[in-house]
C-alpha cells in the first residue's frame, strides 16, 4: 500500500486541489490530506473552520473519499519542527506533494521524497475570495458540491463581512 501526503489550507477547497488529489490517486493507493492551519478561522485569509474545510473536501471527493484520510493539524511557530509535528498526526507516507518549495525542503530534512502536482491555471483560494468580495463569478473555480456547501453555511456573506472587517483602520473599534 503506497500512500502520499497532500497539504493545504483549503480556504476554500477548489478545482486545483481536486485536480491535484486526482493526480496523486492515479499513482498512489491512498492520500493523506492535511488541513493545515486548522486553528485559524473567521478571518479573510482563513474564513472557514477546519471542520467546514473537511466537509468541503469530503463532499467534493464523493466515492474517492474511501481512499483518503483528512486530518486537521494546527500550525506551530517552529518551521523546522513543523514537518515532524505533521508526521506525528498522520499515517505513514512515502511522498509529500506540495507546490511550495519551502514545504518540500522542510520535509526533505526528514528524509521524505517530495514532488509537485500540476497546477490548474487561474485558480487559487485568494483569487476565489477576492472574486467573492468583488461580486465576480467564482463558482466555476470550485467543485459543484463545494459551491453548495459554501452557500449552505452563508460563506459568501461571511467572506464579504470578514473582508470589510479586515480593512478597518488600525485601532478602530468594531
Amino acid at each position: 500500500m503506497e500512500r502520499a501526503l497532500f497539504i493545504g489550507r483549503f480556504q476554500p477547497f477548489h478545482n486545483g486541489h481536486l485536480h491535484a488529489i486526482l493526480e496523486i490517486l492515479r499513482e498512489y493507493d491512498e492520500v493523506v490530506i492535511v488541513v493545515a492551519a486548522a486553528q485559524y478561522n473567521y478571518t479573510f485569509e482563513n474564513p472557514f473552520t477546519a471542520g467546514e474545510r473537511i466537509e468541503m473536501i469530503k463532499r467534493a471527493l464523493g466515492e474517492l473519499y474511501s481512499r483518503v484520510y483528512i486530518i486537521p493539524i494546527d500550525n506551530i511557530p517552529n518551521n523546522k519542527l513543523w514537518p515532524q509535528h505533521v508526521l506525528s498526526y498522520i499515517p505513514r507516507v512515502e511522498t509529500v506533494f506540495s507546490n511550495n518549495e519551502f514545504v518540500r525542503e522542510l520535509f526533505k530534512i526528514y528524509g521524505l521524497k517530495t514532488r509537485e502536482t500540476s497546477i490548474v491555471p487561474g485558480v487559487s483560494g485568494s483569487l476565489i475570495r477576492r472574486k467573492i468580495v468583488e461580486n465576480e463569478e467564482w463558482r466555476d473555480m470550485v467543485p459543484h458540491a463545494v459551491v453548495k456547501f459554501i452557500e449552505e453555511v452563508n460563506g459568501v456573506e461571511r467572506i464579504k463581512l470578514l473582508y470589510r472587517l479586515s480593512i478597518r483602520a488600525p485601532g478602530e473599534r468594531f
